[in-house]
């Protein structure tokens, strides 16, 4: 018997919806329903998550161009092709910066006439940062490479996991973040994040060499410190076991409370590790351990042992 498929049918009659869109458009243009930022300072352009997206893939390219850019090019190609892709995400990346300042000034830290002054101080002393930047991307894939087995080269780290690309868009949003810039560096953390599943805070100190493995479900916390040649797997936190609040109960702003992380540490997956505490040089964290205290260096920390315990014909009950 033939089974005969079931094709929806569109409403006799449209929706209507003029009033929904009118009602949704109000919100935006009538004096009495705007956002306070928007009564002082006008309708600012906020940042633009599509075009920070284009702004790292130039600079990706800039940093890694046989990789993301052209893979046959000579040494003064190079430089030439270089050039260009800098130039495309320094010159949208100011504007990107302008409009994180305005965003900043419109909730009253600053005065909106000195933004465009402040974006390119930003953006000129940025593109200084950006060899130190490649360095230390070059020792995160070596690293990769290295403690990967599975890892055939240190391209391919590059190319394919999602550690160094997590990685590439922290240390670019780091150095804007360092620089005193507003919201853009939160976007890009944010990039990485939606496609990688690791979440690194801009504000997050990591020293080179460092290695994701496989990734996903990481959170490394805005106060974290991460030393040299640190390596994570899957799944480890490195958070906040608590914060201050004022008066009102709101959270105080900036204050360190997440782990400081030693040099040669290496974390397995699914560890969670809270406060601001210090894991010592050279220390090994085990999988799902759940550590809230300071561990000196060389420690090795592990769960409770698993019981086996066999019965035979009864015994042992």
């Amino acid at each position: 018997m033939k089974t005969l498929a079931v094709v929806p049918t569109r409403p006799s009659r449209a929706l209507d919806l003029g009033d929904v869109v009118e009602a949704l458009a109000s919100v935006n243009t009538e004096p009495a329903l705007l956002p306070r930022r928007q009564r002082l300072f006008g309708r600012h352009l906020l940042p633009s998550r599509e075009a920070l997206e284009a702004i790292v893939n130039n600079l990706r390219a800039a940093l890694f161009p046989a990789h993301f850019g052209a893979t046959s090019l000579s040494d003064d190609g190079i430089r030439n092709y270089v050039g260009h892709r800098l130039d495309a995400a320094m010159f949208e990346l100011q504007e990107q910066i302008r409009r994180g300042f305005l965003f900043a000034c419109a909730h009253g830290d600053g005065d909106p006439a000195t933004c465009e002054g402040r974006a390119a101080d930003a953006t000129r002393e940025f593109a200084t940062r950006l060899p130190e930047v490649r360095i230390l991307l070059g020792s995160d894939a070596r690293a990769a490479y290295d403690g990967d087995p599975a890892a055939t080269s240190a391209d391919e780290a590059v190319f394919c996991y999602p550690g160094i690309s997590a990685l590439v868009h922290h240390r670019i949003a780091h150095e804007l973040y360092q620089l005193g810039v507003p919201l853009i560096p939160r976007m890009i953390g944010e990039l990485a994040h939606s496609a990688t599943g690791i979440d690194i805070h801009p504000g997050a100190r990591i020293g080179g060499s460092f290695f994701i493995d496989h990734g996903t479900g990481v959170v490394i916390g805005e106060t974290s410190m991460i030393g040299e040649r640190v390596r994570l797997y899957q799944g480890v936190t490195l958070g906040a076991k608590s914060f201050p609040t004022d008066e009102q109960g709101r959270a105080i702003k900036g204050r360190p409370r997440h782990p400081i992380v030693e040099d040669d540490v290496t974390i397995y997956a699914g560890a969670t590790i809270l406060g601001r505490i210090t894991i010592g040089r050279g220390s090994s964290i085990g999988g799902n351990v759940w550590l809230t205290r300071s561990v000196p260096a060389g420690s090795r920390i592990s769960q409770a042992p698993i019981r086996d315990e066999t019965f035979d014909a009864g015994s042992g009950i």
